[in-house]
């Protein structure tokens, strides 16, 4: 089998490539060679098959239609501006998170082939007024750039597999937390944030109130839910390529008192409280629970409790 990952230098990247690195097969097949596309460079792995990395500019015809010219059987679309940036900056939002995806679908087309396609798109597709839970039969009206954006890259996933030119999921992710490394330009980076600073004893702070409730899962569990993806026959989702997946609803009082519960008082002091009015607005219009029955159906599964997506964070980052 051959891979590309488009998006690799990213952390939801390395996290998918280490996991190929360490299982060596994916679905039942060998991995033969692995190419890993950014517009940085990655990080040095040890694999026991090849590993290619480009550093290129993915929104430009030409370079995606290079990166396929490997004929590569399996494609990961990791790759995004994230959301505060794509809120600030416009023009490069649409051109990383829309145009890239539509080269990158136009160059499978080209080539005369069809892979498989696993893209990561977002629960911001969804904009308020909500219900108290969101099914799989909800509708998309995304109130951010970001999330339109990545509305319109999933239309083109299902409409490209429509026609056959490639095998293609729009996978629906909870916000990753959490997150290793540091602080990026998402506007919901600050879940992290609180967390993972004060855990290595350093100061955080939230922007938002403590009632502010939101859709998690650990960055395990979404490397986990990459793999399902792409050994699944994607048949069996018809003409519906997108999957809204599992998380864990809860506040950020909820995520505080679990780092209370988990690493102490302590921890929790570390938390300073700056109102940020940008952040806030932006947060207002994302979604805060689920039922992702459709997913779960099929075996995805996320984080029970808060409680565990720290710890995994504390196993995955701290050697805990």
């Amino acid at each position: 089998m051959r891979i590309l990952i488009i998006g690799a230098g990213g952390m939801l990247g390395a996290k998918l490539i280490a996991r190929l690195a360490r299982d060596g097969v994916l679905g039942g097949q060998a991995i033969r060679h692995l190419t890993r596309a950014d517009v940085v460079p990655c990080a040095p792995i040890t694999a026991g098959f090849d590993v290619e990395t480009v550093v290129c500019d993915l929104s430009t015809p030409a370079v995606t239609a290079q990166l396929l010219a490997g004929r590569p059987d399996l494609i990961f679309h990791l790759a995004a501006v994230v959301s505060g940036e794509a809120e600030r900056d416009f023009d490069r939002g649409y051109r990383i998170n829309m145009d890239a995806t539509r080269h990158l679908l136009e160059a499978a087309r080209g080539a005369g082939y069809c892979p498989k396609i696993i893209f990561t798109s977002s629960i911001a597709v969804f904009g308020a007024p909500f219900p108290d839970l969101i099914g799989d039969e909800y509708f998309t009206t995304p109130l951010t750039s970001y999330g339109t954006q990545k509305a319109i890259a999933e239309l083109l996933v299902s409409d490209y597999s429509r026609r056959g030119f490639v095998d293609g999921v729009a996978l629906r992710m909870p916000t990753i937390c959490v997150r290793p490394g540091a602080p990026n330009a998402a506007a919901s980076g600050f879940f992290s944030n609180i967390i993972r600073e004060p855990l290595v004893g350093l100061p955080a702070v939230l922007p938002v109130d403590d009632g502010v409730r939101h859709w998690f899962a650990s960055p395990r569990a979404a490397a986990r839910f990459l793999v399902q993806a792409a050994e699944m026959d994607l048949a069996q989702l018809g003409a519906r390529r997108t999957l809204t997946l599992p998380g864990l609803s809860c506040t950020v009082a909820d995520q505080i008192e679990a780092l209370r519960r988990v690493a102490g008082d302590n921890a929790v002091a570390l938390i300073s409280r700056v109102p940020d009015h940008v952040i806030a607005g932006i947060v207002a219009g994302w979604p805060q629970r689920f039922d992702a029955a459709r997913a779960l159906t099929l075996g995805f599964a996320a984080e029970d409790s808060f409680d565990m997506i720290i710890r995994s964070h504390i196993e995955d980052e701290l050697g805990g």
